[in-house]
């Protein structure tokens, strides 16, 4: 049998003025380029595919910040709306889907393509270290 703990020992509980630095790899970095380049690629196919100045402006703001938001109620580590891995998995597809049907829209199917397969990738290795 153990003695009581008293209120002012602090030997066993961890510090929490330690900060653990937190590790970014290659992975990671490739996962920041592919959603930046996916809201590039809406806000760029509202430039191209609407007249300008105003629906344009509507689809170069309004499309990659619905996609932001999508992704950060249904996506993101940090979530307010807590979602299993099937529905996270559906709202990257859709996501990276219409960042890919964008660049085809506007005429340039290879690097819907390229975008498509490199986030694809992308996406199997994050929900891989997700699972451990």
């Amino acid at each position: 049998m153990s003695a009581p703990q008293s209120p002012v020992d602090w030997s066993e509980t961890p510090d929490p003025h330690a900060v653990r630095p937190r590790r970014t790899g290659a992975w990671d970095v490739l996962r920041a380029v592919v959603c930046a380049f996916g809201l590039f690629s809406l806000g760029y196919w509202g430039y191209l595919a609407w007249p300008y100045p105003l629906p344009a402006l509507f689809f170069i703001v309004g499309a990659p910040l619905f996609a932001a938001v999508v992704w950060f109620f249904f996506r993101s580590p940090r979530s307010p709306v807590e979602t299993d891995i099937v529905g996270k998995t559906i709202v990257e597809v859709a996501l990276v889907v219409a960042a890919g049907a964008a660049w085809v829209s506007i005429g340039h199917p290879v690097v819907g393509l390229v975008f498509i397969v490199v986030a694809a990738v992308s996406g199997v290795v994050q929900f891989r270290r997700e699972a451990r």
